[in-house]
C-alpha cells in the first residue's frame, strides 16, 4: 500500500520545501488537488526539488484542456519523476466547466471516458505510432516529429479518474488504470458500490479489479498543539458540511446511517 499526502498546490517558490519536506517524512508522495492553483505546476517542482517523491493530480479538471494538451504534460511529469507520476482526472461540476472555464459539459461522464482514451492515444503517438483517435467528443489525427515530445524510458502515465455515481465506476473498471474515491467514500460505499462496479467494469474489458488501483483519502484532523488541530477541525467541519449538502452525495450518507442529511 502506497501513502501519500493530499495538497492544494501552494506558491510555486514554497512548494520545493514542502516536497522536500514530505519526503523526510517518509510518506511516500504527493497527491495534488486542482481549485484556485495548478496541480500540473506544483508538481513540476516538486519534481525538481524531491526526486523520487511519487506525485499525482487528485484530481485536475479534464474538460478545460484538450487530451494533447494533458497529455504532453502528464508526458513531462513522468519523464521528470523517473516513472512515478499518475495523472488523475475529474469532470468537475457544470457550474465551473461552463461559467469559469467557458467549455461544454455536455455527457460528463461519456465525455471523460473519450478523453482517457484519447490520453492514452496520445501517449501511444508520442511513442511513434500513428496517431488515430476518433471518439464521440474528440478526433485526434495529426501528430509529426516536430510536434512529438518524443519517446521516454520509463512507461506511460497510469491514467486516473474520480468517480462516484455507478455509471462512472464502471468506466473506471473499463477503461482507467485508477480511481480517486470521494473523500466521504467511507468503507461501506467502497464495499457496496465502488468495488463491485469497477470488477463489473474491468470484467467487460478483459481485466481484474485488481488490474484497477483504488485510491481513497482519508481525512484527518493534525496538529502540534490543540489550537493547530482546533483550526483543522474547523476545515473539516466545513468540508463534511459542503458534501453533505450535495444532493448527488445523498445516496452515500444516507446508506452510512445518516438518513436525511442532505435534505437537513
Amino acid at each position: 500500500m502506497q501513502v501519500d499526502v493530499m495538497l492544494s498546490p501552494k506558491p510555486l517558490a514554497q512548494m520545493g520545501d514542502t516536497a522536500r519536506a514530505v519526503a523526510d517524512s517518509g510518506l511516500d508522495g504527493i497527491v495534488f488537488t486542482e481549485a484556485g492553483r495548478t496541480a500540473y505546476l506544483s508538481a513540476a517542482v516538486a519534481a525538481a526539488a524531491a526526486p523520487g517523491l511519487a506525485l499525482g493530480t487528485g484530481v485536475a479538471v479534464a474538460f478545460p484542456r484538450s487530451p494533447m494538451v494533458t497529455a504532453q504534460v502528464a508526458w513531462e511529469l513522468q519523464e521528470a519523476t523517473g516513472g512515478n507520476f499518475r495523472l488523475g482526472l475529474g469532470t468537475q461540476v457544470r457550474t465551473h466547466v461552463v461559467r469559469r472555464y467557458g467549455v461544454e459539459f455536455e455527457s460528463p461522464g461519456p465525455r471523460l471516458r473519450d478523453y482517457v482514451l484519447a490520453v492514452k492515444d496520445c501517449f501511444a503517438a508520442f511513442r511513434g505510432e500513428p496517431l488515430d483517435h476518433h471518439g464521440r467528443f474528440y478526433t485526434l489525427d495529426w501528430m509529426s516529429a516536430q510536434w512529438s515530445p518524443g519517446t521516454i524510458a520509463v512507461a506511460d502515465p497510469k491514467v486516473d479518474i474520480a468517480a462516484v455515481n455507478p455509471w462512472m465506476l464502471k468506466m473506471a473498471g473499463e477503461v482507467a488504470d485508477g480511481v480517486h474515491v470521494h473523500p466521504i467514500g467511507e468503507p461501506g460505499y467502497l464495499a457496496r458500490h465502488v468495488l463491485p462496479k469497477v470488477a463489473e467494469g474491468a470484467a467487460a474489458t478483459g481485466r481484474s479489479v485488481d488490474d484497477v488501483t483504488i485510491i481513497v483519502p482519508v481525512n484527518l484532523i493534525v496538529g502540534d498543539t490543540d489550537e493547530e488541530r482546533a483550526v483543522d477541525r474547523e476545515m473539516m467541519r466545513g468540508m463534511l458540511s459542503f458534501y453533505g449538502s450535495t444532493p448527488n452525495y445523498a445516496f452515500i450518507w444516507d446508506e452510512a446511517g445518516f438518513d436525511g442529511t442532505t435534505a437537513r
